[in-house]
């Protein structure tokens, strides 16, 4: 069993699924967003992405969002309220 986890920043250069699976195949365990850089459209994108791949591919990969710092973040949710799945 792997200890070690390949972490790969998701950006512009990779907005297309070949490139994702690519990265999967080669060995990505964790998918960064940075929130400092591009809108949150375009990192919705790279998420639905990311999760149509992971059940094409049958192959689980995380979600780190990187936030872009000391911020107090308010907000409305939508519906007034979240649901929060363990996992």
């Amino acid at each position: 069993m792997k200890k070690t986890k390949i972490i790969c920043t998701l950006g512009p250069a990779v907005d297309d699924e070949n490139t994702l699976k690519r990265l999967i195949i080669e060995g990505m365990d964790v998918a960064r967003l940075n929130f400092s850089h591009g809108s949150h459209e375009e990192h919705l994108k790279r998420v639905e992405m990311m999760k149509k791949i992971q059940q094409e591919m049958n192959r689980p990969v995380a979600l780190l969002l990187d936030t872009k710092g000391p911020e107090i973040r308010l907000g409305k949710l939508e519906n007034g309220e979240a649901e929060l799945v363990s996992g």
